[in-house]
């Protein structure tokens, strides 16, 4: 048996990076910047209102207070998205709204709400002059030209996986699209004669088809474009015929038919389209392995490589050995440069029994004492085929392959199913 560490660098060793590719800042969500994004211009492009308020000097309102207000006159009003027409002189002010340039003169914002605005807009007072109430430090809500951002300065580095506000930043600077690694395409395809589509009646024997489902989720949670290829029957012609038509994909899953029973297709078939490794990896669950890179038969050559990871055909097994072998290779060949699962040490509630020297990542429900604590409570059976038991977790504990057993109440590292989670 070879380790998780050999079987995960061997995958990573045969899996490239994607070409970049061009695409709306829309459409990139959660995709990898292929490219340096420097600033051509200043954010923001002027000095501009923070708030909706009359812009002034500060010398001409020192000292202003509700029994001693200052009195100026307005000169003219200046709305977001126009520019001003006036220069402020002593004593006068100019009406400013939010994001507003301010005038040439003025170096303070002083808010309606410390202003007699609402009184004089109802015509209550004199409409020709505003009073002011306060005395705010110079230079209140003022935003400064390039504050934000400066001309030339690189804002977003190659490598950098786009978030909301990242696309945001982009849309300051004007860009409608940008070079980015896309998502893989990745086929699926499960293999049985004993599986069924679910919403079809089950014949005698059968069981719906599970992992075509749970592994597209997966594909999908990881960034990845599933494309699901069917289920193969229990003969080469019906498998050659699914991996032949996958050959679009950037990357090719399997599900069954990789250990040593008679009927196991996988690896016999992908020898005729390419090179294979097969591999009992010391994992529990998720021991059974094979990966390829395929290009094709000698009859019929393939426009590209593309690499294959078959995958055992219990359901918690497939998962498992996705969390550790298939999420990190899409990762890479989308661009991703962080390829370790978050882990969690936790206090171990219930023990995990090590049988047989493979590393034991067992199903657990991971919590947070009050006292910020982490606990990792065993899920339930722990079983390769017993699919709810992952379903109610949302951690994988780590027992060491160097381990017998790990005993109640004993430190664990907990590897994260959900990537995202924040507990």
């Amino acid at each position: 048996m070879i380790s998780v560490e050999e079987a995960l660098k061997h995958v990573m060793d045969n899996v490239k990076l994607l070409t970049p590719i061009e695409k709306p800042i829309l459409d990139s969500l959660g995709l990898v910047i292929a490219e340096d994004i420097t600033s051509t211009i200043s954010i923001p492009p002027t000095d501009n209102s923070g708030m909706d308020g009359y812009a002034v000097r500060s010398e001409d309102i020192r000292g202003a207070n509700p029994n001693n207000p200052r009195t100026l006159k307005i000169i003219g009003e200046v709305a977001a998205g126009s520019m001003p027409d006036k220069v402020l002189e002593p004593m006068t002010a100019i009406r400013v709204m939010t994001g507003a340039t301010i005038p040439m003169g003025a170096d303070t914002v002083i808010k309606f709400e410390d202003t007699n605005d609402l009184e004089r807009i109802n015509k209550i007072k004199d409409t020709e002059n505003i009073l002011i109430y306060k005395s705010p430090l110079k230079g209140t809500a003022i935003r400064k030209a390039g504050e934000d951002i400066q001309p030339g300065t690189t804002i977003l580095n190659i490598g950098t996986k786009l978030t909301p506000a990242s696309i945001g930043l982009l849309a300051s600077l004007g860009k409608e699209s940008i070079l980015v690694y896309p998502r893989p395409k990745v086929a699926i395809i499960s293999s049985g004669n004993e599986l069924t589509k679910p919403g079809t009646p089950l014949g005698a024997g059968h069981i719906y088809d599970i992992n075509t489902y749970s592994l597209s989720a997966l594909i999908e949670s990881y960034g990845g474009t599933p494309m699901i290829m069917g289920i193969a029957e229990d003969n080469a012609e019906s498998l050659s015929k699914l991996i032949n038509g996958s050959r679009e994909a950037d990357l090719i899953i399997t599900s069954a038919g990789v250990s040593a029973g008679y009927y196991d297709l996988v690896k016999d078939v992908i020898k005729d389209y390419g090179s294979i490794s097969v591999w009992s990896v010391k994992m529990r669950p998720g021991k059974p392995v094979v990966f390829g890179v395929l290009d094709g038969k000698k009859t019929d050559r393939w426009d590209k490589t593309v690499p294959l990871i078959g995958l055992p055909g219990n359901p918690v097994s497939a998962m498992v050995a996705s969390h550790i072998l298939v999420r990190p290779a899409i990762q890479k060949v989308m661009g991703g440069t962080q390829f370790k699962a978050r882990t969690i040490e936790a206090i171990l509630e219930d023990p995990i029994i090590n049988e047989d020297g493979r590393r034991v990542y067992a199903r657990a429900i991971l919590s947070k004492n009050p006292d910020g604590q982490y606990r990792a409570q065993l899920a339930g059976s722990q079983g390769s085929n017993i699919l709810s038991t992952l379903a109610n977790s949302n951690g994988l504990a780590i027992c060491p392959e160097t381990v017998s057993s790990l005993p109640a109440g004993s430190k664990v590292i907990v590897e994260l199913i959900d990537q995202q989670l924040n507990l």
